[in-house]
């Protein structure tokens, strides 16, 4: 049709005559509403050719994946283009009322859920292509997904879907999803959260586990290609090495096939025979002994061939270094190894017995004569084994038994490299030789490497895990809201630090007593003044230097009721990292004109106030709930402990408009820039009105908005209390919010300064156009966020319609409408946390004397470890519940559901099973969690 159109418009221009120019415009016009006609019947043709190919897609086929694979790739990119345009074509007809497209879309199998992401992200960056699932219900993704150029470079012979699913043990379909969610630079929390029917409701935990295994994956092909290119340029490459380097999943496969290409700066011995000229005589003894003259080789004059036994050695070297670095013998020690029983041991070291220091050397003192299967020891027992070590402390080895290198030797002269001719006797003893060499100098060593190497990494994930866990449960701890607190920093020497702070966790007082230095009596009275000028009830006392004595000073002052009328109680709080903070620049920056001995005591009063705001000014790594931390990667320590900070700032949610920048860094997509651009925006422009105004800040993209939207809160009374036009502007916003049945307009830069109800809650701005549908559905409104007459409106009509009526009624799924629902109904200030424990506050202490076998306390968890979990009891030493004596049995039903088992800030109900005064060790028994 075009080619038939040209040749008129050609004409048409040809005929123009200067008298007929009302004739001239008419038959220009008219081609341009020809040209528009055409496009217009273009582009539904080629939407119908789209159509029919998505549904070609969509059939079931039978072959295999390869083939699907090559017809994707041989596409042309036109078609691509074009069935990107029909699918929001698509998307803008489906929605009801000219709405936005919904963040989730109904899931109808495997398909759905790999389609839904395309129509997520709030960004103006092109949806991705689809995945896969015809003949796949894993949902296998498209190569070159969002155009991604690592993908292509590193290819592997595996598929990196089924790789990961095959570590973690997560379904290959979520796999899927989440290389796609974590290649688009998607954060933990925003995942774990608002993608919840894309992973198939996965937590926090279980996201970083497989995004650690993701790149450990990336890190192999990436080390392959490497590898393959340094071979190639070396002219080593051949066909069948290509492939076993393309088949390697893990670092320790492609270092063993890469053993033999290695070129060590030191020369081996069997380099050092091959310099020789013995190589030739070692591959003949194997392939064409019948002609090996072994004599032929001696040469008088040169070292190493003088003598026929210095060539038998030679050439033994050589036949050991191929053994070790064969394949198949290797892979047939292992698995070998695999079915016996391989232990590891460790003993007192000599030289550490007779000059080491006693103390450290009893710290080891379970591992001085310690023998374990290496499948069954635990992480604990590695990292202690490890540490010994390095202190040079303890000696560490692999018992491979005696009936693994006997067979192994067996099946090598026997089997593996049995000689193609006839061996005579000499020739015999060099190859039995040879193999006993190969396995005691090379093989068995390698073996000892490989697995002290697994154990330790299996070791070090487990404590990184560990420290993550109980730092959440550290940071998610409930704070003390309402009150005035005294921070206590307790010393001997330089005093007592103490300071004052007020609800709002402002400054109030700061001072300096001295408890224990004879003037105790005077200082009561100087603490008493304080407490009763600021009506604070409340002390803290950090747990360092002379806790206990303090500790003791307040619990006889409160027993005597010198306080009164206050009744005053106290706690203790871990003051790990106080000191760090009090002289870092953070620190210099809040309280400038605070001596830093003052900044500890108002940081332990703050821990109590508001936990998870003052803990985040700290590096996590100093907060000390972990277990060998100092002895594990501090990269993958430092990248773990990040995640689990931003994680939970994300989740508790923080105030835009009085948050601190430190705690503002945190929240998942924001950073050290970002956070400081938004305090910057607020001090110029005053306080945040609504979410819409953070696209304003300096650095603050579509993406970073997508990632940091739903955490960022905005407290409406605040808001209507700043706004000039309060209530006018307020009520007006509401009644344009919730008339959802009108197309919307362009913002305004008035409507910009509205508030906005739904930024009080958890919900996320994409999904604003579902809330307000529902909230019209239920015949709600947008005042009522919060309130019990929102709740019982939402009740009666779940039991109604059901949750997965109304998510399909709203084109959704029913995670979002969940979401939807819990923002709607939680009341207004809702925090997470409340569900926490808060800390233990006292009035009496107990004294380590005071304890005996069967006496119940009650207690703070400190730490855990896998190898049990210590109580603090008030009694100046944490005691100990082993492992064993944790059931689930004894968990409470809200922490098996929150699947937390006891960490830090756990209040524990405990019995006493032993006491060891001597050594100050108290073991307990777990009665209940509190």
């Amino acid at each position: 049709e075009e080619e038939e159109w040209e040749p008129k418009s050609k004409i048409a221009k040809r005929a123009r005559l200067p008298k007929k120019n009302e004739a001239k415009t008419k038959k220009v016009a008219a081609p341009r509403s020809a040209v528009a006609r055409k496009k217009v019947k273009k582009v539904a043709i080629k939407e119908e050719m789209v159509k029919d190919n998505r549904m070609q897609l969509l059939k079931p086929k039978e072959e295999d994946v390869g083939t699907k694979l090559k017809t994707l790739n041989q596409k042309p990119e036109v078609p691509k283009k074009m069935q990107i345009n029909s699918f929001q074509e698509k998307n803008v007809k489906s929605l009801e009322n000219d709405e936005k497209p919904s963040t989730s879309v109904p899931v109808v199998g495997n398909q759905a859920k790999h389609e839904k992401p395309e129509e997520d992200f709030a960004s103006d960056e092109p949806p991705f292509k689809k995945i896969k699932s015809t003949t796949c219900p894993e949902g296998k993704p498209v190569k070159n997904l969002g155009g991604n150029k690592v993908k292509e470079e590193f290819e592997m012979n595996w598929d990196i879907v089924q790789a990961l699913s095959e570590i973690t043990n997560v379904e290959p379909w979520v796999c899927a999803n989440l290389i796609r969610l974590f290649r688009e630079e998607n954060t933990i929390p925003f995942i774990a959260r608002y993608r919840k029917e894309l992973i198939n409701n996965l937590e926090a935990d279980a996201l970083r586990e497989v995004q650690q295994a993701l790149e450990e994956l990336r890190t192999v092909a990436k080390k392959t290609h490497t590898m393959i290119q340094k071979l190639k340029k070396e002219g080593k490459l051949s066909g069948c090495l290509l492939t076993a380097l393309l088949n390697c999943r893990t670092l320790e496969e492609l270092d063993h096939v890469t053993a033999p290409y290695k070129t060590g700066s030191k020369g081996t011995k069997a380099q050092r025979a091959k310099q020789l000229g013995l190589e030739p005589a070692a591959l003949s003894l194997l392939q064409n002994p019948m002609e090996l003259n072994l004599f032929s080789y001696i040469r008088p004059t040169t070292k190493g061939l003088s003598t026929i036994q210095e060539v038998e050695a030679g050439v033994q070297h050589i036949l050991a270094d191929i053994f070790a670095k064969d394949k198949d013998t290797l892979d047939f020690i292992r698995k070998l190894c695999q079915q016996r029983y391989i232990c590891i041991q460790s003993a007192l070291a000599k030289v550490s017995s007779k000059s080491g220091n006693e103390k450290d050397i009893d710290k080891f003192q379970l591992y001085h004569e310690f023998s374990c299967n290496i499948k069954n020891i635990h992480h604990h027992q590695i990292l202690a084994i490890n540490r010994g070590e390095n202190l040079k402390i303890l000696t560490v080895k692999v018992n491979i038994p005696d009936g693994v290198k006997n067979e192994f030797c067996w099946w090598c002269v026997n089997e593996r490299w049995r000689p193609k001719q006839f061996l005579q006797p000499d020739l015999m003893r060099i190859l039995r030789n040879s193999v006993e060499d190969s396995y005691k100098r090379l093989i068995y060593p390698l073996l000892c490497r490989e697995f002290r190497s697994k154990l330790t990494s299996d070791a070090e994930k487990e404590s990184v895990m560990m420290f993550g866990r109980n730092l959440r449960q550290l940071l998610l701890t409930s704070p003390v809201r309402g009150r005035t607190l005294m921070g206590v920093d307790p010393g001997y020497k330089h005093g007592c630090k103490l300071a004052i702070i007020s609800p709002t966790s402002q400054i109030l007082h700061t001072d300096v007593v001295y408890l224990h230095s004879g003037q105790g009596f005077h200082e009561a009275e100087k603490i008493k003044r304080l407490l009763l000028r600021y009506s604070c009830n409340t002390v803290v006392i950090g747990n360092g230097t002379a806790c206990r004595e303090t500790e003791a000073y307040f619990a006889d002052l409160i027993m005597k009721k010198y306080f009164a009328p206050l009744d005053v109680v106290y706690c203790i709080v871990s003051e790990a990292g106080a000191s760090i903070y009090s002289v870092s620049p953070e620190a210099s920056k809040e309280m400038p004109d605070l001596d830093p001995n003052l900044r500890s005591a108002v940081s332990i009063a703050r821990r109590v106030q508001d936990p998870l705001a003052e803990l985040v000014k700290i590096e996590p790594k100093h907060i000390g709930v972990g277990m060998y931390q100092h002895d594990v990667s501090q990269t993958l320590l430092k990248a773990t402990l990040d995640s689990v900070v931003e994680e939970c700032v994300s989740f508790v949610g923080v105030d835009i408009n009085i948050c601190s920048e430190i705690l503002l860094r945190h929240i998942a997509g924001l950073n050290a820039n970002r956070a400081k651009n938004i305090i910057e925006w607020r001090e110029k422009n005053g306080p945040f009105i609504n979410r819409e105004q953070l696209k304003e800040v300096k650095g603050l993209g579509p993406k970073s908005f997508q990632q940091c939207a739903g955490f960022i809160r905005f407290n409406q009374e605040y808001i209507k209390t700043f706004c000039g036009t309060l209530s006018q502007g307020f009520n007006k916003c509401l009644s344009l919010i919730t008339n959802s049945g009108k197309k919307k307009s362009k913002p305004t830069p008035c409507a910009s300064r509205q508030p906005n109800p739904l930024d009080q809650t958890c919900i996320h701005p994409e999904s604003y156009n579902i809330a307000m549908r529902f909230l019209s559905f239920i015949g709600g409104n947008a005042n009522d966020i919060g309130k019990s007459d929102m709740q019982q409106k939402v009740n009666a009509v779940i039991q109604k319609e059901g949750l997965e009526g109304i998510a399909k009624r709203l084109n959704t799924t029913v995670h979002t409408l969940q979401l939807i629902i819990d923002g709607l109904t939680q009341p207004e200030g809702f925090d997470i946390r409340t569900d926490f424990d808060k800390p233990d506050f006292k009035r009496s202490i107990v004294c380590f004397e005071d304890l005996s076998v069967g006496t119940v306390l009650t207690g703070k968890v400190e730490n855990a470890t896998p190898f049990g979990v210590f109580v603090d009891i008030g009694v100046g030493k944490a005691g100990l519940i082993p492992v064993r004596n944790i059931t689930e049995a004894k968990l409470s039903k809200v922490k098996k559901k929150r699947s937390l088992g006891l960490g830090p800030g756990e209040r524990v109900e405990v019995k006493v099973l032993n006491v060891d005064i001597p050594r100050l060790r108290i073991t307990l028994d777990l009665i209940r969690v509190l």
